[in-house]
């Protein structure tokens, strides 16, 4: 790597490094390192693979923001070993170059550097969809040059993707442009009548095994709930606002100069790569598939920009020969000998002595730059103060939620003590919910509201409850609604705790003591 890219790389480390250590729990992270204190087949909102690891890593090690983002540690090890692997294969002996050019454009996009970050399911499903991705582009590469190919490479990558699909349903997606890409390389068709293919399949669909088991004892609530959410509108009106609003937030958040770049690649024929390759079929296809399904979904429903994640994966390790032969025909105008060959015009890009290249070229530094800004401002909002509240009181309620969890538990705990007896605690949202299980070391702590969640499926029957005292918290995103506080004999005043930081005001939390359950709803 120059040393004129250093500080990026440096940078981008340092800031994750913070968020890894420093930042509390997302809400989501929380809710699913809760469900990683429930085993079961599956969850409700989405497959089990990133609560199953949340589970252990927390028996092992106990529960930390260390031990919770652990498993990311892992996975980004692993995520870029495999484009290290992807780019020795493509570009041969010029790889190194290559591969810290892609290294720093991944951290640059917002998109990845966020979901790498984030112990959500998304770091599993992008590392082991690039994983299987290269597998299975080895083994179609093998199958043209020898018309059979190396079969632990096929079900290597069919094993890859069926963990992909237990980490995330949108893993369909990658299978799904595979599977084109054997239907229209017509050198691949005979695949179609190779056994192998279908053993791959089985291996591949068995990953639905558990979640088809949890749908089935659960009257299929998971897949109702996605079929919903995504298609099931009652109505098939085009929709304009959910699909600009997709669009944008893609470009925006993948980082535009990174998407001006895929934009240039897919006109290429590549001629840079040293090794003919289906590599650019497969990546083509794959953007293609998800894109294009997730464009629909957003024409007639809503879909967020971040479930296209893996349309992108294989595009990162084409952009070096995107940006490669700008550089040789800029260098080639300014500085290099007609006798120069071709070589050594390559053996100066992204070393120093293409510096000059780096400058001339506002694309990838302005990309750099881009990336550096959101990671810091993503690292300031969710570690030191939401931005967002310097502003006004009441937008972002999802980032406002990372700040006062141990001032908020600290009153809950003295509450709880005042009561006596084996008190409850619940809270109106899962998100609250989990937050204050994840702070109080307490998996029983509960959600009580009208939304469904995994909370619905832990918590299904009264008795237990009913005649105990609670400590109810909630906030002004999800407030306790009368209903639900008549379902005390009698409930405490209101005491409200305010967060507030470096003076800036955050939130209100709001904390009862309810004496006397009677029963009529715990979820």
């Amino acid at each position: 790597m120059p040393r004129s890219l250093l500080p990026f790389l440096i940078a981008f480390i340092l800031l994750r490094l913070v968020f890894w250590l420093v930042t509390f729990p997302n809400p989501d992270e929380a809710y699913y390192w809760l469900w990683g204190q429930h085993p079961a087949l599956s969850y409700y909102d989405h497959p089990p693979l990133e609560a199953w690891i949340q589970g252990v890593f927390t028996a092992v090690f106990g529960r930390s923001t260390f031990t919770l983002r652990l498993p990311n540690v892992f996975s980004n090890v692993v995520f870029f070993y495999t484009y290290y692997r992807i780019i020795g294969y493509l570009y041969g002996d010029t790889m190194m170059r290559q591969f810290w050019f892609v290294v720093l454009l991944v951290l640059a996009s917002p998109l990845y550097f966020l979901f790498l970050a984030l112990a959500w399911h998304d770091h599993l499903l992008i590392t082991l969809s690039l994983v299987s991705a290269y597998l299975l582009i080895r083994f179609l590469d093998g199958y043209i040059a020898t018309g059979k190919g190396e079969s632990w490479q096929l079900y290597g990558a069919a094993g890859a993707i069926a963990l992909a699909e237990l980490s995330k349903y949108n893993a369909v997606f990658v299978g799904l442009g595979f599977a084109v890409t054997l239907i229209v390389d017509k050198r691949l068709r005979p695949l179609w009548r190779d056994r192998r293919l279908y053993f791959a399949i089985v291996i591949a669909l068995a990953a639905f095994i558990p979640i088809v088991l949890w749908n089935v004892s659960n009257d299929f609530q998971s897949f109702r709930y996605y079929v919903d959410r995504s298609v099931a509108t009652g109505s098939y009106r085009l929709q304009l606002s959910p699909f600009l609003n997709f669009v944008l937030f893609s470009i925006l958040l993948v980082s535009p100069m990174i998407c001006v770049g895929f934009f240039k690649g897919f006109k290429r024929s590549w001629p840079q790569l040293k090794v003919r390759s289906v590599y650019p079929t497969v990546a083509f296809w794959v953007f293609i598939i998800s894109t294009l399904v997730l464009t629909g979904i957003a024409l007639i429903s809503a879909a967020l920009y971040y479930w296209n994640i893996t349309a992108y994966l294989l595009l990162f390790p084409l952009l070096p020969a995107v940006f490669e032969q700008r550089a040789g025909a800029i260098h080639q105008e300014s500085s290099v000998a007609p006798q120069e060959t071709e070589a050594t015009q390559n053996s100066t890009f992204l070393t120093s002595k293409s510096r000059p290249f780096l400058s001339r070229e506002p694309l990838f530094l302005t990309a750099q730059g881009y990336g550096l800004l959101f990671a810091t401002l993503l690292v300031v909002h969710y570690s030191v103060l939401p931005i967002s509240a310097l502003f006004d009181r009441e937008t972002d309620p999802d980032s406002r939620m990372l700040f006062g969890w141990e001032q908020v538990a600290a009153v809950v705990k003295t509450q709880a003590a005042s009561i006596g007896g084996a008190p409850f605690v619940a809270t109106t949202d899962y998100r609250s919910a989990s937050a204050l299980a994840y702070q109080l070391n307490d998996r029983a702590v509960m959600a009580i509201s009208d939304r469904v969640d995994q909370f619905d499926f832990w918590y299904t029957s009264d008795a237990s409850f009913k005649g105990r005292n609670a400590v109810i918290l909630w906030d002004d995103w999800h407030p306790a609604s009368s209903e639900l506080l008549a379902e005390f004999d009698h409930a405490s005043d209101k005491m409200t705790v305010a967060i507030v930081r470096f003076g800036v005001w955050i939130k209100n939390y709001y904390i009862v003591k309810g004496y006397g359950f009677k029963g009529g709803r715990v979820s």
